[in-house]
């Protein structure tokens, strides 16, 4: 068995391998640290699984999923990350991914949620399929304001809903301050709102923020 741990931070990527490594000795692990990256690493060598990122250099771990299953429709992919926004984790479903697991979850919930990937069946993290169960009838992401987004204008107003400063999202994404700034117009103009304020209320319309979360930005 071969797993493909893509994630653009080494210290994860360590930690990821090395638990994962200690609970299932037989599984061979490989990295990368982007989108581009596990492309080509796949395309030389099919592995079992994919652990993905979403907040990637470059092309975000949503593309790079929509890709490579495109390409291979039987790979099975597992996100794990930051986000615990539900329309990113729908995003994430939409793209074929078999999982979802959040950073903030206990050790051997990733490690069942890989067991069951590997073993052919769907895992998502329990609160997270709680709140996906119970917004069924009210879904945030058919919200037709959210439906056009792409996924990195996606993780910009998320960020910036959560108040994180420009100058600290282009560091998180690997892009220019100028490029966060264009991002912030355009998802204004896309959205019909005129201010960061107008972003965090609407953000708490969707649901893709929930109250107490919002941060002075």
């Amino acid at each position: 068995m071969k797993i493909l741990l893509v994630d653009d931070h080494a210290v994860v990527r360590l930690g990821c391998s090395g638990l994962l490594r200690g609970m299932l000795p037989e599984v061979e692990i490989a990295e990368a640290g982007s989108g581009e990256e596990a492309l080509q690493q796949v395309q030389a060598s099919i592995p079992n699984l994919v652990i993905m990122d979403i907040g990637l250099p470059g092309i975000s771990g949503l593309e790079a999923t929509r890709r490579l299953r495109q390409r291979l429709p039987q790979l099975r992919v597992l996100f794990f990350s930051m986000h615990d926004e539900l329309p990113l984790v729908r995003q994430a479903l939409d793209a074929g991914a078999a999982g979802y697991v959040t950073k903030a979850a206990a050790p051997e919930v990733l490690v069942e949620a890989v067991r069951r990937v590997l073993a052919g069946y769907s895992y998502i993290e329990q609160a997270l399929a709680t709140r996906l169960a119970c917004q069924r009838g009210d879904d945030p992401y058919g919200d037709p304001r959210l439906a056009g987004m792409t996924p990195r204008e996606m993780e910009v107003f998320i960020m910036l809903a959560h108040g994180v400063p420009v100058r600290q999202i282009a560091e998180r994404l690997c892009i220019s301050g100028k490029t966060v700034s264009n991002h912030m117009t355009l998802l204004k103009n896309k959205l019909g709102v005129d201010s960061l304020a107008g972003l965090v209320h609407l953000a708490l319309e969707t649901g893709v923020l929930r109250i107490g979360e919002a941060k002075s930005a």
